[in-house]
């Protein structure tokens, strides 16, 4: 896997903080970013889960049990 360089300017009052705390920003930023990735990844498939399910809504139930009836009878 390859790696980028971020960079983000932060106060310096934090900075010292941080410095005094002993805390890595690397691994703080990297899990608040995985973190923010995944939030936005999940809204956008619920986005789309939303307008399939629209879509699909006209279908009744005894018709989704015919065609899965089918699909197990060609198997």
């Amino acid at each position: 896997m390859g790696y980028v360089t971020v960079s983000a300017k932060i106060p310096r009052k934090l900075k010292e903080l941080l410095d005094k705390y002993g805390i890595k920003p690397g691994p703080v930023i990297r899990r608040a970013l995985e973190e923010e990735v995944k939030k936005r990844v999940l809204s956008e498939l619920e986005e789309k889960a939303k307008r399939i399910s629209k879509r699909l809504s006209h279908i009744s139930d005894e018709e989704v049990v015919s065609i899965i009836r089918e699909d197990r009878e060609r198997r």
